[in-house]
């Protein structure tokens, strides 16, 4: 299975500076000061380099992830919706 179908791109892209993003951005930075603090070097000055491709890697890894997200709620959502108006008769709605 690949990780996004050729259907899912006619969803629109998800913004991107998003939670998902920004969150394993945050992560992969943070690893990067821990490598350097167990490694016994300077925590913020030493790799600075690293702490970059960290964070890149992290947010790229987050943006794709939050599009595999919302194309998975999409498709979950068409699917619903496909099963509701094949069966109108079990969701009446409260005026009938």
């Amino acid at each position: 299975m690949p990780f996004l179908p050729d259907e899912a791109r006619s969803l629109p892209p998800p913004p991107l500076v998003n939670k998902g993003s920004f969150l394993l951005g945050f992560t992969g930075w943070m690893a990067a000061l821990l490598d350097n603090g167990f490694s016994h070097r300077p925590f913020i000055q030493a790799g600075v380099h690293r702490q970059v491709l960290f964070t890149t890697v992290g947010w790229f890894v987050g943006y794709f992830l939050t599009k595999r997200t919302e194309y998975i709620h999409a498709k979950q959502d068409r699917e619903l919706f496909e099963y509701v108006r094949q069966h109108p008769e079990d969701f009446k709605t409260a005026g009938t």
